[in-house]
């Protein structure tokens, strides 16, 4: 069987990574040349974001049930929770000091005249940030069909791990439970790989219809922002992760082999959603144990915003600094560190928020009388921004499986070693991951 998947790719065959790379650039370009052509083709991107999305329910529940019951028990649940949640903590309080150090550096907010799109700004101020104890009460589903319709990650899996313990207490009786949850699983990773290949005609199109609403222009606006943003992000993945990879001897080669797909999706649609499927895959393919991905993935995208928390550091300093330009009110050391320790605190509420950081921006500004028309001035470039927070995200969250599975000692290495490689075809095979099999066969 394994043969049959090798010889099935040809030689003309690109990757997908190079398929969705081709498709940005064509993107890009019809979004320059063609604006009014580029905005019709946002039906392409809302049909994969759809199916994207109508994949995240059944796949966290099914992957959680199969782990959890399959296997865990309440105590090893318990303490992979609480492993992953002081890890979470450490990152992200490392992601919020990176920011403030490299803002306070570079001073992009200095000569920023404060004026934005006021009606951008008041659809923003609608929403709230949820606090400690609105985000632990949320946790919480009413409703589960109503949750698993919103996609609310942290509900569904709440939900999940108490199916999970409750088919595990039944004994015989729950086996057909598990069976059919893990069955599950393997077919909505199926299901994704189907839907990867839509991904660079909605990739292709997202990119068109940014640059057709707004121009070829917004790649240049506000450089000195964004240019800021990604050093930051730069300096934290290569201080915080390289040093985790480190510690943890990460197999980096197959590691960065893994979530490059992952990687450039969340980038390229600026939606963690549309990584979320791929992301737990190769996390699996590499050697993490199904209920730890299950559980640690889609928590990690309610505690573990890397990227989104180090982005709120950055934007909230500069419309200090662009405040003080207006108004020559300093902004100290003192009062950006009690900013910071809010924004510690409000950024764990984000995941169910519609446009989330600038939500959560928007509150912390108001909250420390800060203008809050620097929120609609970053609205203008905040797509840039929204692509590289978005894919560290999904980077932080990758890594943080690898790190919470080499702490349990139950990272597979041998897996590692063969991940993208022949041998990891027939190893898949030989242990029915047919789907996965199929996805390495094809380098994906």
């Amino acid at each position: 069987m394994a043969d049959t998947f090798e010889n099935k790719k040809a030689w003309w065959r690109i990757s997908l990574t190079k398929q969705i790379m081709v498709g940005l650039i064509v993107g890009v370009l019809l979004g320059w040349l063609k604006p009014d052509w580029a905005v019709e083709t946002a039906f392409l991107r809302t049909i994969f974001l759809n199916l994207i999305k109508v994949i995240i329910a059944p796949l966290i529940f099914g992957s959680i049930v199969a782990g959890i019951a399959g296997g865990g028990s309440a105590k090893k649940v318990g303490r992979i929770g609480v492993k992953a949640l002081v890890y979470f903590e450490v990152v992200t309080t490392m992601a919020l000091l990176i920011g403030l150090v490299v803002v306070n550096t570079t001073k992009p907010g200095v000569g920023v005249a404060l004026k934005g799109d006021m009606i951008q700004m008041g659809k923003i101020a609608e929403n709230h940030p949820m606090n400690f104890v609105e985000t632990i009460v949320h946790a919480f589903p009413s409703n589960i069909i109503d949750s698993m319709m919103r996609n609310d990650v942290l509900q569904i899996v709440a939900f999940s791990v108490i199916f999970a313990f409750a088919v595990s207490a039944m004994g015989k009786k729950g086996e057909p439970i598990i069976q059919l949850c893990d069955s599950l699983s393997q077919v909505m990773f199926k299901f994704t790989s189907y839907v990867m290949h839509l991904a660079p005609f909605g990739v292709g199109a997202a990119m068109a219809v940014t640059v057709g609403h707004m121009g070829i222009g917004v790649l240049v606006n506000l450089g000195m922002l964004v240019g800021t943003l990604y050093l930051a992000l730069l300096v934290f993945v290569i201080g915080v992760f390289g040093t985790v990879a480190y510690i943890i001897k990460l197999p980096v080669k197959q590691f960065l082999r893994a979530v490059k797909e992952p990687f450039v999706l969340a980038f390229m649609t600026t939606s963690s959603e549309s990584a979320l499927p791929k992301a737990m895959e190769v996390m699996e393919r590499i050697g993490v144990p199904k209920r730890i991905v299950g559980f640690v993935m889609p928590t990690g995208y309610s505690f573990n915003l890397d990227g989104s928390t180090l982005y709120l550091a950055v934007a909230s300093v500069f419309v200090a600094q662009a405040a003080e330009t207006t108004t020559g009110i300093h902004f100290g050391w003192g009062q950006q560190i009690m900013l910071m320790l809010t924004l510690m605190i409000t950024s764990k509420g984000v995941a169910a928020v519609p446009r989330a950081s600038l939500v959560v921006l928007f509150a912390a500004l108001h909250s420390f009388g800060l203008p809050p028309e620097g929120v609609a001035v970053i609205f203008a470039v905040d797509e840039l921004m929204d692509m590289a927070r978005t894919s560290v995200n999904v980077l932080g969250n990758c890594l943080a499986c690898v790190v919470v599975g080499r702490w349990e000692g139950e990272f597979d290495d041998n897996k590692a070693r063969v991940f993208g490689t022949p041998e990891e075809v027939r190893l898949e095979a030989a242990e029915g991951n047919l789907a996965f099999a199929q996805d390495a066969s094809r380098g994906e």
